[in-house]
């Protein structure tokens, strides 16, 4: 990631670095160099926090929450984000750092505990706070309905929506719903920063086209997101930040770390042209409504359950239809999660992505 990202560093390109804080939790210490970087865009206002592993939507608080809070705090007592986010979601397995982000029945009591967790983290970082759409649903209602969802959740701190494109384009194409029309199912008006990416094709029988899109953000950013993001960047007023996602597990060759940089160039020249087109005016600057109250932590044993269950049934079948038959004698089985309008080939997805991330035995 170093080595791509160094030119444009050096032809001073980048304006802004997004960090994914609390992914070096392996690391007890920061090395130097990366602190440095660090400090010099937080002193000027342009290092935003994107944070993976929080389980916003977790039926039950658990001590790796409280931690991460913790560590949160002591993160913004050093660096200065200009505003925190967080993905849409809760995270399968047991252990706080292995699991899959899935995606949870959109309910009151899901509603309840999501505002909950995002006043806390708004609380902590005293600055705005905002969720990142999700790539990945088990259903076309749940496609169609997670605009209103996210709205609904930010609404309460005035908080913001990463809109991902990347994201948007495989729901798109996994669910066979025209781009532009999936977007405009999006409050655009809440959305501060936009991600692209790429990610990768995986086969399905079942699927649209026979393949499933993923966003596993080890491949260029596709056509199609770059010929959505002008459009995109015209329609949302409060734009702040458009970031560039990618793994460095994708860029081992000289030729993937050149197509990176293409990547970015195309990117920052598409940002450039709309930022000459814009007019001057009062934005939404998405602060907080200080004072956040919040009580006793919201929690529902019912929903834990069932996100315990679910992910035991993704990480310990034996195969795609052996989670399918399980999944349909589950207590989820006519309930809020509404799994008799899963598509197959999702469920498929969830298995994979589960079986990836679980935590091997040692």
């Amino acid at each position: 990631m170093l080595a791509a990202c160094l030119p444009l560093l050096e032809e001073e390109k980048v304006e802004a670095m997004e960090w994914s804080f609390d992914a070096l939790y392996q690391l007890s210490e920061i090395p130097a160099w990366f602190d440095e970087l660090l400090q010099a865009f937080s002193k000027e206002g342009r290092l935003i926090g994107h944070g993976v592993f929080f389980s916003l939507f977790s039926g039950k608080w658990s001590q790796g929450q409280t931690a991460w809070l913790h560590y949160l705090k002591k993160t913004c007592n050093k660096y200065a984000f200009d505003h925190v986010t967080e993905h849409f979601g809760f995270m399968t397995g047991r252990d706080f750092h292995h699991g899959a982000p899935l995606n949870i029945p959109y309910t009151p009591t899901v509603l309840a505990i999501g505002i909950d967790r995002l006043k806390r983290i708004a609380d902590t970082c005293q600055c705005p706070v905002g969720l990142e759409n999700l790539a990945f649903s088990y259903s076309l209602d749940d496609v169609k309905h997670h605009g209103d969802f996210l709205q609904q959740l930010i609404d309460p701190i005035n908080g913001f929506i990463i809109l991902d494109l990347h994201n948007v384009y495989c729901q798109s194409h996994n669910f066979s719903i025209a781009f532009n029309d999936l977007i405009d199912l999006y409050p655009l008006e809440k959305v501060r920063e936009i991600h692209i990416s790429g990610g990768s094709w995986d086969g399905s029988v079942s699927a649209p086209g026979g393949k499933i899109r993923r966003d596993t953000h080890d491949e260029p950013v596709p056509e199609e997101v770059f010929t959505a993001l002008p459009s995109t960047l015209s329609k949302c007023m409060n734009l702040k930040f458009v970031v560039m996602e990618q793994l460095g597990n994708g860029l081992h060759t000289e030729s993937s770390r050149k197509m990176f940089y293409n990547d970015f160039i195309r990117m920052n020249e598409m940002v450039q042209l709309e930022n000459k087109k814009r007019v001057p005016g009062n934005s939404n600057l998405f602060i907080p409504k200080f004072p956040l109250l919040y009580d006793a932590i919201i929690e529902d044993e019912i929903l834990q359950l069932q996100q315990d269950e679910l992910s035991v049934i993704f990480e310990s079948s034996v195969s795609v239809s052996d989670a399918i038959h399980v999944l349909q004698n589950s207590s989820l089985a006519h309930t809020d999660w509404h799994i008799e309008n899963w598509r197959p080939y999702m469920i498929e997805t969830a298995f994979k992505i589960a079986q990836k991330w679980k935590k091997k035995p040692v």
